[in-house]
């Protein structure tokens, strides 16, 4: 075995400051009561497509290894011990072995094990007696052959090919680890972990509640007594709670412009942040549904979108244009800006564009006098409602009539996964690293390929760039990726949003990240000067 020394340098470097006590500013006590936007159909991170629950239920938890919660890119070099006190790779970077921190107990006071390890991925990989109801991370873990044990602190990870950013998958905050000894539907209602807080309860479209681990591996670690979720649907609402002092925290990420100016009026010493998250708004398309089973059709509303628009008008300019990949330069690896508008769609005359998709609606058999009558699926949150309407707006300069189909949250990702839609606006993660996100959004078989588009070429190209370890080369691929995707017309993305997150001043610690909203929620180490 070759240790990557650099990894395991920094590594352990970063994780003396992280167990070590805490520093002579920080302060012990307080509930951090942080709002929560929507409800989350359960609590399992494991489970469902809604990132709700994987946000909030982070501190639950921990993983094998993680990014540093204070850095604003999940970086591979950023990439920190957790449970896993070390890592190795074999000489053919196709063997990836981690050395178990000991005295490590789950919440119910069971110790933890190397076998928990294998029963979390055995769970991800379907090939355990026990079944996830959602399992959505399959797809992400197909190169992974096995994962086998060496008594109770060692685990090794084989994969069928090497893949030097496979540490980023077990890295992200969805991909924490599970206890064998309870089972999957438990964890959707009282989920276990080893993390710095443990579960309370959760009450369905009121809050969630999290308690101080006071046992936990770190020491001197959490600070906070306890955080709370109160769920408040209604953005205005939670933003005259906030600045009345309900709670100390707005939901990360969930201000738009306008919303952010009606907190910074009203309370100026709140301390705010306006950040790219990571997602790309796109156009969800059910390519197997006539008329949309034609690509011309599909090509004439993709031709229609009018990016800069959307930005202006929904985010206030606060926006990135970009493909399937986040833009630089929060996003690591998506296209520039000069290439990107040689794209198919991407040039910048709408008016041109939009001529174009007329003609195409006028061979299909639509024009002034017969429109194409649709309906577009949205989320029942802000965000998407707006977008849905804004699209229909501009759909209607195609001679498509669109109608809005609000869905609540509940509802929304089972309608999409049955293809129970026509088009949709939707939010999609881009990274921090294209593995998983493109095997898993444009891979052929993918269980969240929700339109359902299968290229082989395209499958070939993913697994190219997944193999490839130099960035440059790298990068090539992955630009090849995105014109490809362009001109198949797949997921048209509209635009890469910025939202706001607001705190109050005695919130201390906190890291907003700029390509993930998963990967920065542990909050093990923030704390409250009040």
């Amino acid at each position: 075995m070759i240790r990557t020394i650099k990894h395991i340098a920094v590594a352990t470097a970063l994780s003396l400051a992280l167990i070590g006590g805490p520093a002579a500013a920080q302060k012990s006590g307080g509930v951090l009561r942080v709002h929560l936007w929507d409800s989350p159909p359960n609590m399992s991170v494991l489970e469902g497509v809604n990132p709700l629950g994987a946000r909030a239920l982070m501190p639950v938890f921990n993983n094998l290894v993680m990014f540093d919660q204070h850095a604003k890119q999940s970086r591979l070099d950023a990439i920190v011990p957790d449970l896993a006190a070390s890592w190795t790779w074999n000489e053919d970077g196709a063997e990836l072995t981690f050395r178990l921190r000991h005295g490590v107990k789950w919440h119910d006071g069971r110790p933890f094990t190397a076998n928990d390890v294998k029963c979390t991925w055995d769970l991800m990989l379907d090939t355990g007696p026990d079944k996830l109801r959602t399992n959505t991370r399959k797809f992400w873990y197909k190169n992974l052959e096995q994962v086998t044990t060496d008594g109770d602190d060692e685990v090794t990870f084989r994969l069928k090919r090497p893949q030097p950013a496979f540490l980023m998958l077990i890295a992200t905050g969805s991909s924490p680890i599970y206890p064998c000894h309870v089972p999957s539907a438990q964890m959707r209602q009282r989920p276990i972990g080893t993390g710095p807080f443990k579960f309370v309860e959760f009450k369905p479209n009121e809050s969630v509640k999290l308690t101080r681990n006071p046992d936990y591996w770190k020491p001197g670690l959490p600070y906070l007594d306890g955080i709370e979720f109160p769920i408040i649907k209604n953005m205005s609402t939670a933003v005259l709670a906030f600045v009345s002092g309900k709670f100390d925290m707005i939901w990360p990420y969930s201000l738009t412009a306008p919303l952010l100016k009606d907190v910074q009026s009203q309370m100026p010493q709140a301390i705010c942040e306006m950040t790219s998250d990571g997602i790309s708004g796109h156009l969800l398309v059910n390519r197997d549904k006539p008329p949309f089973d034609n690509p011309d059709l599909r090509r004439a509303i993709a031709l229609s979108l009018d990016r800069k628009a959307f930005i202006d008008i929904l985010d206030q300019g606060q926006g990135d244009i970009g493909g399937v990949l986040q833009p630089p330069p929060e996003g690591q690896w998506g296209m520039p800006a000069e290439l990107l508008k040689d794209l198919p769609g991407y040039d910048p005359d709408v008016a041109k564009n939009r001529a174009q998709a007329r003609q195409i609606m006028q061979k299909l058999g639509y024009g002034s006098t017969k429109s194409l009558p649709i309906k577009v699926s949205a989320r029942d949150l802000p965000p998407a409602r707006n977008a849905g309407a804004l699209l229909i707006d501009q759909l209607k300069q195609i001679n498509i009539a669109g109608e809005l189909d609000i869905i609540d949250t509940s509802l929304y990702y089972p309608k999409i996964l049955r293809k129970d839609f026509t088009v949709g606006v939707n939010g999609q993660i881009s990274g921090p690293d294209p593995d998983p996100m493109l095997d898993a959004l444009y891979g052929c078989g993918s269980s969240v390929n929700w339109d359902g588009y299968c290229n082989p070429e395209v499958d070939k190209m993913i697994e190219q760039q997944s193999m490839e370890g130099d960035a440059a080369r790298r990068k090539q691929i992955l630009w090849a990726i995105e014109r490809k995707l362009a001109e198949d017309v797949v997921r048209p993305i509209i635009s890469y949003n910025r939202f706001a997150t607001c705190w109050q001043p005695y919130v201390k610690g906190a890291t907003m990240m700029v390509d993930s909203i998963f990967n920065g929620n542990r909050r093990e180490d923030w704390w409250l000067d009040n």
